[in-house]
């Protein structure tokens, strides 16, 4: 319970700092917007207009993420998972913003290369300092996006990225005309060389965007490194048969998972206890998941393997467990109780010197076995804790031979 509330607390707090992390963006946008367009009134460049009109584009997106972050989070009766996928549409509204400022740059920059606008020293300045602003916050975006996992922050922090470009260009034409300079090569101008190359910028990172935002939207799977993490995770609970179905979609900064296993008990108290126990398992080692599905059945079995401590190869069963110089293994079929396979294998660990018991039972359980039977009660000891947690049922025998205990176990009802 103190895992869970930790979760939920966590998740509330990274909530918390992606919606003022919104909001600061939302403020430098318009902060931004403002200052650019009375440099653009003032000087008459429009390069600088064009970069007001980027500013102006990105304030209105900040809008969209304030409201996206805001919602998301929100659970109702009709939307009971919650609209975490909010994140992801705010996502590709942006690439679109992205998209359409990169556009009006160009266009404007082209514009601009016709003439030499007015610009001040203050003006150089004034953008200088907005250049440098607006890479520091797209840094600081990144960092809490990839922190918080958000794809929202991510997603802002990259168009900051796109914005130091064109802004570093805007900031080239200002210089270039505080200085005069009107030069060009073979009729191809700075601005227009700089324009070429954010229009690669833009293309990437709006790609990126809408392509990440769409997968998310269509239910895509989560990434495979995660889904094989959670299946090496399910797969080392010794009560784990096999896992049958393992999906997982994403939903803004939060991942969704459902698997299906079977187990080796038909308690199904214990079986709870272990969906609970991976659920937990896996909670602690993946950040950011909201919800987990474990769906778990008893395995279908054809035979069950039963492992009986042997003195020798004769089948004379020993007095002892961890000790017992061989074990048999004897697969029996359910259908009609009648013998599959009987192999006699030695005892790797007999001759150990610690926890010889405890091994062999590890052994045993790596081997898939079903059934143990014994002249020695281990019920309370770390053996037969090992083998229940791996869930084999252990039989106390009357009797000294392998076929013997064969049929004493079989009659006890597999």
């Amino acid at each position: 319970m103190d895992v869970m509330n930790q979760k939920y607390n966590n998740s509330g707090d990274e909530t918390i700092q992606i919606y003022r992390v919104a909001g600061y963006a939302f403020v430098l946008n318009l902060f931004l917007a403002v200052m650019k367009a009375m440099l653009a009134f003032s000087s008459g460049s429009l390069a600088i207009t064009a970069s007001a009109i980027d500013s102006v584009t990105d304030a209105v997106a900040s809008l969209v993420i304030y409201g996206g972050v805001k919602l998301s989070a929100k659970k109702t009766p009709s939307f009971p998972l919650g609209l975490y996928k909010l994140e992801n549409v705010a996502s590709v509204l942006i690439a679109f913003f992205i998209f359409i400022a990169g556009y009006e740059i160009v266009t404007s920059i082209f514009s601009a290369s016709r003439g030499i606008p007015a610009i001040s020293l203050p003006f150089v300045g004034l953008l200088a300092f907005a250049t440098i602003l607006t890479f520091l916050f797209g840094r600081y975006a990144t960092i809490i996006g990839h922190k918080t996992k958000s794809p929202t922050l991510i997603a802002e922090g990259r168009h900051r990225h796109v914005d130091v470009l064109s802004s570093l260009v805007v900031l080239t034409a200002a210089v270039l005309g505080y200085l005069g300079v009107d030069w060009a090569l073979w009729g191809i101008t700075i601005d227009q060389m700089g324009a070429c190359l954010i229009l690669v910028f833009i293309a990437r990172a709006g790609w990126e965007l809408l392509s990440d935002g769409m997968r998310v939207l269509l239910d895509a799977s989560i990434d495979f490194a995660t889904l094989d993490q959670i299946r090496k995770i399910i797969k080392k609970d010794p009560l784990v048969d096999q896992i049958t179905a393992l999906t997982g979609r994403n939903a803004g900064r939060f991942q969704f998972i459902h698997a299906t296993v079977t187990v080796k008990t038909q308690d199904l108290e214990k079986a709870h206890q272990v969906s609970e126990q991976l659920e937990t398992k896996i909670r602690n080692q993946i950040p950011h998941i909201e919800k987990i599905t474990i769906l778990f059945e008893p395995r279908h079995r054809t035979f069950y393997k039963i492992a009986l401590p042997l003195v020798d190869e004769t089948g004379r069963i020993s007095q002892h467990f961890g000790e017992a110089p061989h074990f048999a293994f004897v697969n029996i079929r359910c259908r009609d109780q009648t013998i599959e396979k009987q192999e006699i294998l030695k005892n790797p660990y007999c001759t150990t010197q610690t926890a010889k018991g405890i091994r062999v039972a590890e052994w045993l359980v790596d081997y898939g076995v079903d059934h143990v039977g014994m002249k020695e009660d281990i019920s309370h000891k770390g053996p037969g804790y090992v083998l229940a947690n791996g869930g084999i049922k252990t039989h106390l025998l009357s009797c000294d031979q392998l076929s013997q205990a064969v049929t004493e176990i079989s009659a006890a009802g597999l």
